[in-house]
């Protein structure tokens, strides 16, 4: 009886186990860095109702290496209904690559910036209103005469970089808020067959896969899933960085010291692009555009001092330890420096897509259906 009752609670314990791993939305664990994100347009969308979901480099088991999974617009399988991208993270000793999924709402996708809407925080590129997906004109690619329901809301002060992995050497330093957390306990459903197809497509097309292609795929995007051919699809324009097979294991994290940094990571701040001043969507409001645009001056004139400080700081430690001579404590402080950097950078890019968001005019009313 005894025995019995052992068993029963060990069974019990491989289910409690196997619905963690389930539900916990983790996929295969390596340990060598995917490459840089690349360079491509995005496809005009096909109709009305799709959504767009960013290429990504995927990890092919058989033939140990990535290969890019080309950006591709989805149909929606419910109306309110996002995507929110999958991701590669550093776990201490390994690369985890976390699924997508659909849900009402953006969750956590590593601060990746995968462009096109995706910069790292929420999404940017459209946003449902009374059941109707209304796109934002600015980000997305959408055709005007046969997609009515757009809007034009610029998202300024993006950072664009190609690190395609969170956490480890050289990656972004984002962390999930507690409404992306919530998000990803909320009622959400994974990848529909079409995406799903969509994968299993370029895992067998060999040209997809970095070493051949040099992290700068033939197929980078397609209008349709699962379509790598003919009209509608898009090449990379060129990679996001340097990549050989020979170095692709740069990308992983080493002791302190070991490691190149990677060129799309700035190491200071006086490496990072002169930020734009932000400039207010109109709404047709003079008094609140004209308050919203004092708001981003506020903000960007915050900024700046951030950035001048935290500036002025790095150079006096520069110039303090290159009167030392210590190289294993001068990689230290360069490695501080870029974590620093990168972190002031992904804050920077949050605050702004936050304000911005906030600002954004109401969609027009849905035009009348017209008859077919």
């Amino acid at each position: 009886m005894q025995t019995r009752f052992i068993r029963t609670l060990l069974f019990a314990f491989v289910i409690l186990c196997m619905s963690a791993a389930a539900f916990g939305a983790v996929g295969v664990v390596i340990t060598v860095g995917p490459p840089a994100l690349p360079v491509y347009e995005q496809p005009i969308c096909p109709g009305d109702g799709y959504l767009w979901t960013p290429g990504y480099w995927a990890w092919g088991d058989d033939f140990d290496d990535y290969y890019w999974v080309p950006g591709t617009w989805i149909m929606a399988p419910e109306v309110g209904f996002l995507w929110t991208p999958g991701y590669w993270g550093w776990g201490g000793d390994s690369f985890i690559f976390y699924d997508g999924y659909w849900g009402p709402t953006i969750g956590f996708y590593g601060g990746i910036n995968y462009g096109f809407g995706y910069f790292g925080v929420g999404f940017a590129g459209g946003r449902w209103d009374n059941g109707h997906f209304f796109y934002n004109r600015a980000v997305a690619n959408v055709n005007v005469t046969n997609i009515h329901n757009v809007y034009n809301t610029t998202v300024s002060n993006v950072t664009v970089n190609r690190v395609s992995y969170n956490g480890g050497n050289g990656g972004i330093t984002a962390r999930a808020t507690p409404e992306e957390e919530a998000a990803a306990h909320e009622r959400h459903v994974g990848p529909v067959a079409a995406q799903t197809q969509h994968t299993q497509q370029a895992h067998s097309d060999p040209e997809q896969r970095a070493s051949r292609n040099q992290g700068k795929p033939p197929v980078a995007a397609s209008a349709r899933a699962g379509d790598f051919k003919g009209e509608g699809v898009v090449k990379a324009s060129e990679a996001g960085g340097r990549y050989t097979t020979a170095n692709r294991a740069d990308n992983q994290p080493r002791e302190s010291g070991s490691a190149p940094r990677p060129e799309s990571a700035p190491g200071h701040v006086r490496d990072l692009p002169a930020a734009e001043r932000p400039t207010a969507p109109t709404s047709g409001d003079t008094k609140q555009d004209k308050r919203n645009q004092q708001q981003l001056d506020k903000q960007y004139g915050q900024q700046q001092k951030e950035r001048q400080k935290l500036q002025q700081q790095q150079e006096k430690e520069d110039q303090k330890i290159a009167k030392q001579n210590n190289d294993a404590k001068k990689q230290q402080v360069e490695q501080r420096h870029q974590q620093q950097t990168q972190q002031l950078q992904q804050r920077h890019q949050q605050q702004s897509q936050e304000i911005q968001q906030r600002m954004q005019p109401a969609p027009a009313a849905r035009p009348e259906a017209r008859p077919r």
